[in-house]
């Protein structure tokens, strides 16, 4: 085996050339051996190692001291240590270079470097596993979203994202998983879409920790496309929202739709989130947030003027902004529309 710096020669190329040298067979080396001729060919080849007891019965029938075959083995396993994680390193820098390392070391998540080699070392500390090919296994990623691959530079973003998120819910402590509480808490966290950030962030937290789930709030990777994520760690479930996007019905239809994933038991599948799950989701989210049958009776009343909205959203004990948001989704007004001023925008502070 080779790398940039290191080539690894198994003792049993020697092996060959005794062989050669002397014009015997393997068959026949086997049979002085007393090993079977499959043995033999995989010790010739390094696919086995070579013993202390293979060496000395190679001083036997080769006459060649025992010392020197175990001291050949020695060599080259050291090597083959060496040529592997050459080239994992050399894997590893490729993977690194689609990380948005610059703006990870920004935030504060992971040390600041412009040493590849650093980087990766850095990358791996921070996931956790001995190389990055690794974070290509779903037992090692599990979040509730598409398939996630290690080639896609969004992927591998919104794997940095939830990777901070967990580090961040590890220090958070929740009551165990609880899923029909959640469901029971959904009304009261509906409700606080009309308080404003200093006063249901903390409430929410508190909520969700009573259910099993850590939330933590992170600001936004570049090309991550991410509001946010969810995903069980350990004995808690972990719910990330990013501060992307900063109007409130935004902020309440992302934590809602991941509050879906919960809900509807996606955050149990290993193969991803299928595109119907996602759309469930959504519509789960949708309908929370405004009842369907109340908000088709608002549009058959047809009155989408400021009062119209604002008598709606006081009815339904919601923030108005939402029900713009609801309104603009459905093509109801435009996104332009002079209703954008009831869009509260949040300030999050992470």
């Amino acid at each position: 085996m080779r790398s940039q710096s290191y080539i690894a020669t198994p003792p049993g190329a020697t092996i060959r050339e005794q062989l050669k040298d002397r014009g015997m067979s393997q068959k026949e080396f086997a049979v002085r051996m007393n090993l079977s001729e499959k043995h033999i060919s995989r010790l010739i080849n390094g696919e086995v190692q070579l013993t202390q007891e293979v060496a000395l019965s190679l001083e036997m029938v080769l006459g060649v001291p025992a010392k020197f075959w175990n001291n050949l083995e020695a060599i080259y396993r050291e090597k083959l240590v060496k040529v592997e994680a050459e080239n994992a390193m050399d894997e590893d820098e490729e993977i690194a270079k689609q990380f948005p390392y610059n703006e990870m070391a920004r935030y504060g998540w992971i040390q600041s470097t412009k040493n590849p080699k650093e980087k990766v070392v850095y990358l791996r500390q921070y996931f956790g596993v001995v190389k990055l090919p690794l974070l290509g296994n779903e037992q090692i990623t599990r979040i509730a979203c598409r398939r996630l691959a290690i080639t896609e530079k969004a992927d591998l973003a919104l794997m940095a994202w939830a990777q901070e998120a967990r580090i961040q819910a590890r220090e958070v402590r929740t009551a165990p998983i609880d899923v029909q509480r959640l469901e029971e808490a959904v009304p009261q966290i509906r409700r606080m879409t009309v308080m404003t950030p200093n006063e249901f962030c903390p409430k929410l937290e508190e909520t969700l920790k009573k259910c099993g789930i850590a939330v933590v709030f992170l600001p936004h990777l570049k090309g991550s496309f991410l509001q946010g994520a969810t995903f069980v760690d350990g004995n808690k479930i972990v719910l990330g929202l990013t501060v992307r996007g900063k109007d409130a019905d935004k902020f309440w239809f992302s934590l809602f739709h991941e509050l879906a994933h919960i809900v509807l038991g996606h955050i149990r599948n290993t193969n991803g989130i299928t595109d119907q799950e996602e759309k469930d989701a959504d519509n789960w989210a949708a309908t929370t947030l405004i009842d369907q049958d109340k908000f088709t009776r608002f549009k058959i009343n047809g009155d989408y003027s400021e009062g119209g909205v604002l008598s709606f959203a006081s009815e339904q004990e919601i923030a108005p902004g939402i029900v713009v948001g609801r309104m603009q989704r459905e093509r109801l007004v435009k996104y332009s529309s002079a209703l954008n001023h009831l869009k509260v925008q949040y300030d999050i502070v992470v």
